[in-house]
């Protein structure tokens, strides 16, 4: 693949009949990944749904032509800025060619073109920039379209930047000189294993590809990851509860109860001891607590919101109680379990119950308005197609959930490994974030369409417009104090979404800024030293004004938060067992319920 003075080499196989055996083994595993795609799908076990999907985008990016087409005047201005910009592309490609230096249109950042062919080599230097040039002008297209309201054109760009991240040269064996010249090297050994890894992806995904973003086999949940020693100290059909064993002597009077989301599992905050939010916690003298929510199926699709908060939130706040004896607890949510709970806390202050003694908001929404490109899944016309399938299997498939979130970084979560997986047929690096991330919880029906109707779509809970078993929650009357981290890279739950959330708690409110997103910006450890936090006033006005003016520190926001909580309680008692002698202890942790497979 390397050129020389006299042009580029022609690429050949080193040893042509192995060559053809790795052929003809890739062709008999892309069967194999084939059969295991439309089997489900001719046993009705699976529907195919990407018609239904495709719908969407295409109606959307007809939107954006139709204004381009209406009018010859613009249709023709559309046509010539992408036609200059290819001349301009082949002129510099006949001066490479001819040697004569030539000034690249687009300087090579991205990741997915480091290879030193795709700049030397004038074939893969014109392929790439006429690629860069197509989608810098599809994009402005977008952004230029007159007429199209704001949730169809956040649509159309993002519609855009999937294709565009699809059919990027990047992803092809036969324009990608990285691809092509390893396929020659090993005689397309590469391509029969990524085959074969292909076909077993789609055989783990029932019919649907799940792509293996690591190394599955090197991790289990309580041998290697969630290993905080504690017990589950009681449980119903939404929830085990958990009590980690004390690690002092001492601890806070005041326990700490932490609600993570349902979407994904409580682990991501008790990775490895080293990762561990929740080990530290206990190592700083906390009583903690964690929700561990059920990975529900159909028995579940009626469990809403209202359940969650009852069965939920409410009843782990009893069990606090009747172990620790204290009338209120600190208490943590994370992602949409911080909306739970922000809901909650509101339904007790409405009830008059005053059961909390802070409230730690990670990663968390409250208000809506900007919340990022998960948005762009929510409209009637989305929600009745998801409402339709949900009540067809009374939750929606844990599958659906995981590749919307990869599709919001799918540059590196999801082409990234089709390429290593599938086209250089090398397995996943170990990584016990992504097994994590892989590790996802179906959804049921109830709960997940009034989170989706009451947050995303109709944003009701900061409007106090949102109704929990009767009484309408209104966040100004949660008096408690509040601190609301947010992650400034944050692609789930957008910066600038929380801040905004801030405003909307009727006590006073920390607002802290961490760096990275809203998985490692949150599990940050103080000995790793890996980002930086911000902290300042009053969180009002504008995210970038607050942070032109905050203070950067160094580390980790953990000793922070505690520094905080300890400030609103500094009573300590002799630590406590698991269970107290109050309830009895059922399990060691993680429990069963975390361990439920998708």
């Amino acid at each position: 693949m390397h050129g020389t003075e006299e042009g580029p080499k022609t690429p050949v196989p080193a040893d042509p009949e192995a060559f053809a055996q790795n052929l003809a083994r890739m062709i008999e595993e892309g069967g194999r990944a084939l059969a295991a795609y439309l089997k489900p799908r001719e046993d009705g076990k699976l529907s195919d749904e990407l018609a239904e999907q495709m719908t969407d985008a295409v109606k959307t990016i007809g939107q954006v032509a139709e204004y381009w087409l209406a009018d010859p005047k613009r249709t023709l201005e559309a046509q010539s800025s992408l036609m200059k910009a290819y001349l301009d592309i082949w002129s510099n490609s006949v001066k490479h060619l001819a040697g004569e230096p030539t000034e690249a249109k687009q300087e090579i950042k991205d990741k997915r073109f480091a290879d030193p062919e795709w700049s030397q080599n004038p074939f893969f230097d014109t392929l790439r920039q006429t690629y860069l040039a197509t989608t810098d002008w599809a994009e402005r297209m977008v952004r230029e379209a007159e007429g199209l309201d704001e949730h169809t054109r956040h649509k159309a760009e993002f519609y855009v930047r999937q294709i565009a991240g699809a059919v990027s040269p990047s992803n092809f064996v036969l324009t990608n000189p990285a691809l092509l010249r390893e396929t020659f090297e090993s005689n397309a050994e590469n391509l029969a294993r990524g085959l074969k890894m292909l076909a077993e992806d789609i055989q783990a995904g029932g019919g649907e590809l799940k792509i293996r973003q690591t190394d599955p086999s090197k991790f289990e949940v309580g041998r290697n990851l969630a290993t905080t020693p504690g017990k589950v100290i009681f449980e119903n059909e939404l929830m085990q509860l958990i009590q980690y064993a004390p690690s002092t002597a001492e601890v806070l009077a005041l326990p700490l109860l932490i609600v993570p989301p349902w979407i994904n599992k409580f682990y991501v905050l008790d990775l490895t001891p080293e990762k561990s939010l929740i080990k530290w916690a206990v190592d700083q003298g906390l009583t903690v607590f964690v929700v561990s929510w059920v990975n529900p199926d159909a028995r579940l699709a009626d469990k809403g919101f209202e359940h969650y908060m009852r069965e939920g939130v409410l009843t782990a706040l009893d069990q606090v109680r009747a172990v620790t004896g204290e009338a209120k607890a600190h208490m943590v949510g994370y992602c949409v379990g911080g909306t739970l709970l922000a809901a909650t806390l509101g339904w007790l202050a409405a009830k008059g119950e005053d059961r909390a003694a802070s409230a730690t908001f990670l990663a968390t929404q409250v208000d809506f308005t900007h919340a990022g490109d998960l948005k762009v899944f929510v409209d009637e016309d989305q929600l009745k197609w998801i409402e339709r399938r949900m009540q067809e299997l009374g939750y929606l498939d844990a599958g659906k959930m995981a590749t919307a979130f990869n599709m919001l970084r799918a540059n590196d979560l999801i082409w990234p490994y089709v390429i290593n997986n599938y086209m250089r047929g090398k397995a996943p690096f170990p990584f016990d974030l992504l097994f994590w991330n892989s590790d996802s919880t179906r959804l049921p029906a109830a709960n997940h369409s009034y989170y989706l109707r009451n947050c995303y779509l109709d944003n009701k809970l900061s409007k106090g417009e949102m109704e929990l078993a009767g009484v309408r929650i209104d966040l100004k009357k949660t008096k408690l104090p509040v601190y609301n981290l947010a992650t400034r890279e944050d692609h789930i739950a957008p910066a600038k979404s929380v801040f905004l959330g801030s405003k909307f708690f009727g006590g006073p409110v920390r607002f802290v800024l961490t760096g990275s997103g809203h998985i490692a910006g949150v599990v940050n450890p103080p000995n790793k030293k890996k980002y930086q936090y911000w902290t300042g006033g009053k969180a009002s006005g504008d995210l970038n004004a607050w942070i032109a003016k905050a203070k950067e520190r160094q580390g980790s926001w953990w000793p922070d938060w505690f520094a905080w909580l300890k400030k609103h309680d500094p009573r300590r008692v002799a630590a406590r067992e698991p269970g107290g002698g109050k309830l009895k202890p059922i399990e060691d942790a993680p429990g069963r319920y975390v361990k439920v497979q998708s």
